[in-house]
């Protein structure tokens, strides 16, 4: 879920430090790694870069689509089928931190996101036996997350220099409140649907923990991927106008 939006805006911090020969309109470039700046195009850039950057394999960000995802929880298993994720243009970058000489970066944010599309249900909920499948929607309120990256520096077959991804590690809470919209539970009741539904969504918090973060580590998986194509498609001089640090 989110949950590719913490690697977007990791994208868009390395662009923003210097002037990219192929960077886009919407990317101004900072002169400078500080936190005002950093943010301030960043937080410019996210609208139309979510849309995605065909022309260097970045695919769309908002809405992306989650084909099929598994969700074992206790004593039940969800499936997600053809889930549309949606709202990460509308994300807020709360900081960005940026050390090219450690290269590390960290960044915060938070967005209202939702998911929508279908889903199958088998197991139990309480004491009741579930075999339910149908429409399904998610919606997260101030989703917030923090991300920890590690990076190093290649060279290609060309002796061109090279982002990579070294490693990274996040944090996030499921912010304000989470809702859950899951049509047709109890296929033969629609009032033991609806009580149970309302439930869940009264204990979301308890719910979230368990539902949430499968999703949450896909969304991750997916970013951290797309990134890595990006990096391998763009020299480092053309995101940078920084020497690449000795050290």
């Amino acid at each position: 879920m989110i949950l590719r939006t913490d690697c977007v805006i990791f994208v868009l911090c390395f662009v923003c430090f210097g002037d990219a020969k192929i960077a886009p309109d919407f990317i101004h470039p900072c002169n400078e790694t500080s936190r005002e700046c950093l943010v301030k195009s960043t937080q410019e850039a996210i609208p139309e870069f979510v849309k995605g950057l065909p022309e260097l394999g970045v695919p769309s960000l908002d809405p992306f689509v989650i084909e099929k995802l598994a969700i074992p929880l206790t004593g039940l298993k969800v499936t997600f089928y053809q889930g549309k994720v949606s709202g990460f243009r509308n994300c807020i970058v709360d900081n960005v931190i940026s050390e090219l000489e450690k290269r590390h970066f960290v960044l915060d944010f938070h967005c209202n996101l939702t998911i929508k599309g279908q889903y199958d249900a088998v197991g139990k909920i309480l004491l009741f036996p579930i075999n339910g499948e149908g429409d399904a929607k998610v919606k997260l309120t101030n989703l917030r997350m923090k991300v920890d990256i590690n990076t190093k520096y290649v060279k290609d077959a060309k002796g061109m220099n090279h982002f990579a991804l070294r490693n990274y590690k996040y944090t996030f809470d499921y912010g304000d409140k989470m809702t859950f919209d899951l049509q047709n539970l109890f296929k033969e009741s629609k009032e033991l649907s609806a009580t149970v539904l309302n439930f869940l969504n009264e204990n979301w918090k308890t719910v979230a923990e368990e539902f949430g973060k499968p999703i949450v580590d896909y969304a991750v998986d997916l970013a951290i991927r797309t990134i890595e194509k990006f990096f391998v498609a763009v020299p480092y001089e053309e995101l940078i106008n920084v020497p690449i640090p000795q050290n």
